[in-house]
């Protein structure tokens, strides 16, 4: 089954310093249609102007991840980890049994663009914990670059979760193919540009909620960027 999420159709959110767009319910946005799939929770996508940002926050019980897409967002929390993520940079924070943390745009005037993306982790209360690589437009260009799973395989994130994500740049006559094993499902997540995925056209910002469905073929790239979760349903 492949449901389509347009998006048009996304929740919104405007802050003036804050611009965000919510694939699933969050916050004041509530459809119950969209809360959860799978253990996949949120995805925002975030523009934050320059000199502005989410101040110090805590979160419990929730595996974070950041995939920065454009500017510098400066990250700070409880466990003492202070960064600033730029385009390739990816982090996960293990939220566990409780932290707190800051999110910042770096720059005075540039605006950062980010997706934030909430995974419920397979068990409570962990130790909070902090993580962060980079991925070279290279290494995603024309394929499907594993950026985060369970066991950290090929360089990737640990997330607390049987789940996986992959990220990909998507141009001409490339073409993918990612099985899906059974009792399990996808989410594709288009970041910027256009392609087809299972035959269905999608553009910057839409996804494809995919179960029931033995393969995805992700193909007919326009500058496309997309995420792409392998998730247990």
């Amino acid at each position: 089954m492949l449901q389509i999420r347009k998006s048009a159709t996304r929740g919104l959110a405007e802050h003036g310093w804050l611009s965000s767009r919510h694939t699933f319910s969050f916050a004041s946005y509530y459809d119950p249609r969209y809360v959860s799939f799978g253990p996949l929770r949120v995805i925002n996508e975030d523009k934050v102007i320059g000199g502005q940002g989410f101040g110090t926050h805590s979160h419990s019980n929730m595996e974070i991840v950041s995939y920065v897409l454009g500017g510098a967002l400066e990250h700070k929390d409880s466990m003492g980890t202070g960064s600033v993520l730029r385009y390739g940079d990816v982090q996960r924070m293990s939220a566990g049994s409780g932290v707190s943390h800051s999110e910042f745009n770096h720059s005075a005037s540039d605006p950062v663009h980010f997706l934030q993306i909430w995974i419920f982790p397979e068990a409570e209360n962990i130790a909070p914990s902090y993580e962060e690589t980079h991925f070279t437009p290279e290494s995603k260009r024309g394929q499907l670059r594993l950026i985060a799973s369970p066991d950290g395989a090929d360089g990737s994130l640990h997330i607390h979760q049987d789940a996986r994500i992959f990220a990909t740049i998507l141009d001409g006559e490339q073409k993918l193919h990612h099985a899906l094993a059974t009792g399990r499902g996808a989410y594709v997540q288009v970041a910027r540009g256009q392609l087809q995925v299972n035959g269905i056209t999608l553009e910057a910002g839409d996804a494809l909620q995919v179960s029931d469905e033995a393969q995805l073929t992700l193909e007919n790239g326009n500058d496309a960027e997309v995420l792409v979760f392998d998730l247990k349903l």
